[in-house]
């Protein structure tokens, strides 16, 4: 045998003696049988970190830690952001509570501490061993109505973690808010948590063993599953769903189950009823509104009484859609209501949902009766509504039979005002006419809407737009609604002027967001609500922006409102026509001719025309000033 031979030999053995130790050593590495864990009372204290954004997830973590505090399981509550992740290799417990936020990035105060595991987990030089003395366990907050990005923070800190070498103990729990599992799986979480850290086994996945993942299977999905959904969970409210054994899957949400669940669980019922609504079958509600009480009473009415001529009390709101595909930071029902992109849901009768709706309604304003101030003209009058708005909550034209329920309104010669959240152009483009139709235009950059109204939509800016050109082609009434916020859209004027164009609107209402107390999902407070003066101001500036094809034309100063109207339409003759003659456009309606906004136009009373000493309200009726006690402002 020739030496070359004789070494080529050698070579090969040595190089499948190593091959077949590597194999051993990964084959060890990658099947840990189930252990105990026991705790060392010397070592460090387990750390409990929670990734949050509005709250949630920190609510979430205090309890857990109060769990542990109760079973004598020593842990530090710790935020990551005054956290140094170069000491994590020293730790031997981790516990992490953990939302997704926008883009599927996690939220602010944790951006660091996930970008810093993100970068060592892909680094050779730190190797698969680097917290290999560390056990763990991760819980999600989400909602899987964002589909495949659901918890993906969550599961990309238990995927980077296992890549590190630390032993997971309990699987990631995935929490979802708006399919109302957070409560019973974060509970089932924490107990199998406590367990283990007891002395229990270490729990893996569904076969009973601990899997590390590989370097190589961190470094292909670092894109956290993209997909059309560019937004992921907006925390919500904990402990607002009702509990279910499982979760629900999306595929059959989203068509298997061909839409046979209720939209409206039984825990939404609850929460929705203690906020004075009234549900109608099982997705549709209705609310009386204050204005409507007040106008009762001869104090006044809204806004739309003096811009349009609604009469307040006569006035019944209602949706046929509880279901929204936004989560503006602004929601007067603290998303208490639930979220959808496609209506996946029972559906319930429109001429049913108009009947129970004028039903609930009247019996509402019976239950006026003997309040003070009531007035029996009113009253009598007010059981019989000649006016809906369909903007109540949620998103009324997500309803597939919306037509019809217009047209049934209308036969009833009751007026419509439906407010749509530009999401759905094609809904808007197949709506056949209504009274007065809005688009809410809640920002005017594609960034500063996403940040307000939180979309469930990753395309949600070319629905904006698309949803603005639909609009335009509309023959009927037609307005922009806008939201300001202080401190989130009011220095856009130059960008809204541009939107105009896009949509060319006849009205553009203006109103200061109202402000409904704080919660979970909103970090608003007072600040953020701008006084009367700053919403005319900016109407102002806005007029000017569009070089007279708008002017101001109305304000109702109790509600923080302003109107512009387009004036080569509205203004004859030097004078406003933005009421509106509903006995005329139910008359158009009925003949099935084609018409337009100038053919129901009205006379706008001096009162309610902007700058008049009466700021908007009815004469006709009696100002009623409650008493303040608090201190006045200097404003």
């Amino acid at each position: 045998m020739s030496p070359s031979t004789l070494s080529t030999r050698l070579t090969l053995l040595v190089i499948l003696s190593a091959t077949t130790f590597y194999f051993l050593y990964k084959s060890r590495r990658r099947l840990k049988p189930l252990k105990q864990l026991t705790l060392n009372p010397n070592s460090r204290k387990g750390k409990l970190f929670f990734i949050t954004q509005t709250g949630t997830s920190k609510a979430l973590a205090q309890r857990l830690h109060n769990l542990l505090s109760s079973n004598n399981i020593a842990f530090d509550l710790v935020d990551p952001q005054n956290y140094e992740p170069e000491d994590l290799p020293k730790e031997s417990l981790i516990l992490i509570v953990a939302s997704t936020w926008e883009d599927g990035n996690p939220p602010q105060n944790s951006k660091f501490f996930v970008n810093w595991l993100d970068e060592i987990s892909t680094d050779f030089r730190a190797g698969n061993l680097l917290l290999s003395d560390c056990k763990f366990s991760v819980f999600g907050v989400g909602s899987r109505v964002y589909g495949e990005t659901f918890n993906v923070v969550a599961r990309d800190l238990g995927k980077r973690l296992r890549g590190l070498g630390a032993t997971e103990m309990v699987a990631v729990g995935e929490g979802d808010v708006d399919g109302g599992a957070l409560e019973s799986v974060f509970e089932e979480w924490s107990e199998k948590v406590v367990t283990a850290l007891k002395g229990g086994l270490v729990v893996g996945n569904e076969n009973g063993i601990v899997y590390e993942s590989d370097v190589e299977s961190l470094e292909t999905d670092d894109d956290g599953g993209g997909g059309e959904e560019e937004i992921v969970d907006l925390e919500d409210i904990a402990g607002k769903g009702p509990s279910r054994k499982k979760p629900v899957n999306v595929a059959e949400t989203n068509g298997k189950m061909n839409g046979k669940r209720d939209m409206v669980t039984p825990v939404i019922r609850a929460n929705l009823e203690k906020q004075g609504y009234k549900i109608i079958g099982s997705h549709s509600g209705v609310k009386i509104c204050r204005w409507t009480k007040s106008q009762l009473r001869g104090r006044g009415g809204c806004y739309k009484h003096s811009f349009y001529g609604i009469e307040s009390h006569r006035c019944m709101e209602a949706t046929p859609s509880l279901a929204c595909a936004n989560k503006c930071v602004f929601c007067w029902r603290h998303h208490t209501n639930p979220v959808g992109k496609s209506w996946q849901w029972k559906m319930d009768d429109p001429l049913e949902i108009v009947n129970t709706a004028i039903d609930l309604h009247t019996k509402m304003i019976k239950q006026m009766k003997g309040v003070p101030g009531v007035m029996q003209e009113r009253l009598l009058e007010g059981l019989s509504p000649r006016h809906c708005a369909l903007s109540l909550v949620g998103e009324p034209i997500m309803y597939p039979e919306i037509n019809m329920l217009v047209d049934e309104l209308h036969r009833r010669r009751i007026s419509t005002f439906l407010v749509t959240n530009a999401q759905f152009p094609e809904k808007i483009k197949m709506l056949k006419p209504v009274t007065q139709l809005y688009v809410s235009v809640d920002a005017a950059t594609k960034d500063s809407l996403k940040a307000i109204d939180r979309p469930l939509f990753g395309d949600f800016w070319e629905r904006f737009i698309d949803s603005l050109k639909a609009l335009k082609e509309k023959h009927q009434r037609t307005v922009y609604r806008l939201t300001l916020v202080k401190g989130w859209n009011t220095e856009d004027v130059d960008a809204y002027s541009k939107l105009f164009s896009i949509g060319k609107p006849d009205f553009v209402e203006i109103k200061g967001v109202t402000y409904c107390g704080s919660s979970a999902t909103s970090k608003l407070t007072m600040e953020n609500v701008p006084w009367h003066s700053d919403v005319k101001a900016f109407s102002e500036a806005l007029a000017l922006k569009s070089g007279g094809e708008y002017e101001v034309a109305c304000e109702h100063a109790h509600s923080c409102c302003v109107l512009l109207a387009k004036t080569e339409k509205f203004k004859v003759n030097g004078q406003w026509y933005t009421w509106i003659d509903y006995e005329k456009f139910h008359d158009l309606v009925a003949s099935g001719r084609p018409f337009d906004s100038k053919d129901y136009m009205a006379l706008t009373p001096s009162w309610a025309v902007y700058g008049a000493e009466e700021g908007g309200f009815d004469p006709d009726q009696s100002r009623y000033r409650k008493e303040r006690h608090h201190h006045k402002s200097n404003r």
